[in-house]
């Protein structure tokens, strides 16, 4: 019986690229969750109100969800390790700049560019594994992926109570910089470059409109708790 029951000869290297993919994954999966928790301190400490306290949120989900599906076709046209590990750096990078914030604008600013890095790497992850490990072994490897993120959302709250009540609230955005550090090392050396085999489009003018709408629905859902009064006086 191979390493974690894979076999072949290259058991170990497929092992460390599933391990990779799953601490990115997870480093991911964690800030939809973590961040919640900090938001009190997070307020008081750079004196956000209701609404400022929501962007840092949806900021993060709303790149997120508007990018994963172009994150996908990115990495299937340009290369799945390229785009892997260039959503791993800018995610890892504004992870930094998260916790160096001073203010509430810097701080939704980067949390933005975080939701843009996650996007460009969790397409990645699994498209890797896809091709990484054989038919008679992807399932097994897709099951531990998966239930890699079913943890790290599981785990959130409760590692992000702890971390900012005995580290701070940039604590949470501090911890993704050394993992993301690892785990582009480790990637840049054992991951496999690959490109799909189906030519896929980029449908631009779609997700321009697609992030727009989903911008403007965020924007009026989060804003009209203030802007009410000014909307209904009009």
């Amino acid at each position: 019986m191979g390493l974690f029951g894979f076999e072949g000869d290259n058991a170990r290297e497929k092992v460390v690229v599933l391990l990779t993919m799953c601490f990115a994954l997870a480093m991911a999966m964690l800030d939809n969750t973590v961040v919640n928790v900090a938001l009190p301190k997070i307020s008081e400490k750079l004196g956000a109100g209701v609404s400022g306290l929501q962007w840092i949120v949806d900021g993060y989900v709303l790149a997120f969800a508007s990018l994963l599906l172009t994150g996908g076709i990115l990495g299937d046209r340009y290369g799945r390790k390229k785009m892997f590990l260039t959503g791993l750096a800018v995610f890892t990078l504004s992870s930094l700049g998260c916790g160096l914030s001073h203010s509430t604008g810097q701080l939704i600013g980067f949390r933005a560019i975080q939701g843009i890095g996650a996007a460009l790497l969790m397409p990645g992850t699994l498209s890797i594994i896809t091709v990484t490990f054989p038919p008679q072994e992807r399932a097994k490897a897709i099951g531990l992926w998966a239930g890699v993120s079913g943890l790290a959302l599981a785990l959130g709250p409760t590692v992000g109570g702890l971390m900012v009540e005995h580290l701070g609230w940039q604590s949470v955005f501090f911890l993704n910089v050394p993992i993301g550090l690892v785990a582009f090392l480790i990637g840049s050396r054992t991951v496999r470059e690959s490109v799909s085999e189906e030519e896929r489009q980029l449908d631009v003018p779609g997700l321009v409109l697609g992030t727009s709408m989903l911008f403007c629905a965020t924007y009026g859902l989060i804003e009209a708790n203030q802007r009410h009064r000014r909307w209904s006086a009009r």
